[in-house]
């Protein structure tokens, strides 16, 4: 065998499209649920990067929860969760998903204090609600953490 030989793992080519095709089930509420929708329209396109909406949980890897979750509301979206076939992922997007928000425990009774207490998370969105960009960039986060990949950081 002479010329170039080009060698690759079989697991580094399954992240590569694993990350590359996401498809998506989204649970939102609010006005963040808002901002998730507005990624999908054809300003930012969140197909671009792979994102399909999905309508079953089972043919879906990646979970967006966006808004306030209530202690009513917990297990089915544990429910939804456990759904999913494995690997999956969890984004959570604005400040009610990740900590409850303005609506936190300290201010409502019946809010849980972030979705972490419910399911694994993997990327956190920040925001009040986030912008699209945002959310965009917390999907290439999620991205880049499938395939292994480590952002480097830059000194100022």
């Amino acid at each position: 065998m002479s010329g170039n030989f080009f060698s690759s793992t079989l697991s580094k080519a399954i992240e590569w499209a694993r990350a590359g095709s996401l498809w998506y089930v989204s649970v939102g509420s609010g006005c963040c649920g808002d901002e998730v929708m507005e990624t999908v329209g054809c300003r930012y396109d969140l197909e671009r990067f792979g994102c399909v909406p999905q309508v079953n949980p089972e043919q879906a890897d990646l979970l967006i929860v966006s808004g306030i979750t209530s202690y009513k509301a917990a297990p089915h979206l544990r429910a939804l969760y456990d759904a999913m076939l494995s690997p999956k992922y969890v984004l959570a997007v604005g400040a009610c998903a990740s900590c409850g928000g303005a609506f936190s425990p300290e201010s409502s009774y019946s809010v849980v204090a972030g979705v972490d207490k419910i399911i694994p998370v993997d990327v956190y969105v920040p925001g009040c609600p986030p912008r699209p960009e945002a959310i965009m960039n917390g999907l290439i986060t999620l991205q880049e953490k499938i395939r292994g990949y480590q952002r480097t950081q830059t000194e100022a």
